[in-house]
């Protein structure tokens, strides 16, 4: 059976409107966290934004970080920082596989 878009996290499937009413966020919110490319969601063939489950659960973090009194420009760089961590973490895993195999009689 083909996998459904609902089933992919990462599937824009959301319109700004329905992710400003799910986060209880104002919508002008949502724009200024893509326009400071915060968090840049997926856009429709008319050019709407359009919001994974994945993008709804990073706008719910950075939320938080904002919360707590973070500008945009230090969130940008923590996202960043954090996805450079997962790489390398992606990398570590990778290499220690490796060696595991070389390691086996």
């Amino acid at each position: 059976m083909p996998q459904l878009p609902f089933d992919n996290e990462h599937a824009p499937l959301y319109s700004l409107g329905q992710v400003a009413e799910m986060l209880q966020v104002q919508p002008a919110y949502l724009r200024r966290l893509d326009r400071h490319d915060v968090i840049s969601p997926g856009r429709s063939n008319g050019g709407q934004r359009r919001y994974s489950r994945h993008d709804i659960l990073a706008v719910q973090h950075v939320t938080r970080m904002v919360d707590e009194g973070m500008t945009l420009i230090a969130i940008r760089r923590i996202l960043e920082l954090e996805r450079e961590l997962a790489q390398v973490r992606d990398e570590l895993d990778q290499a220690r596989a490796r060696l595991a195999e070389l390691d086996r009689p």
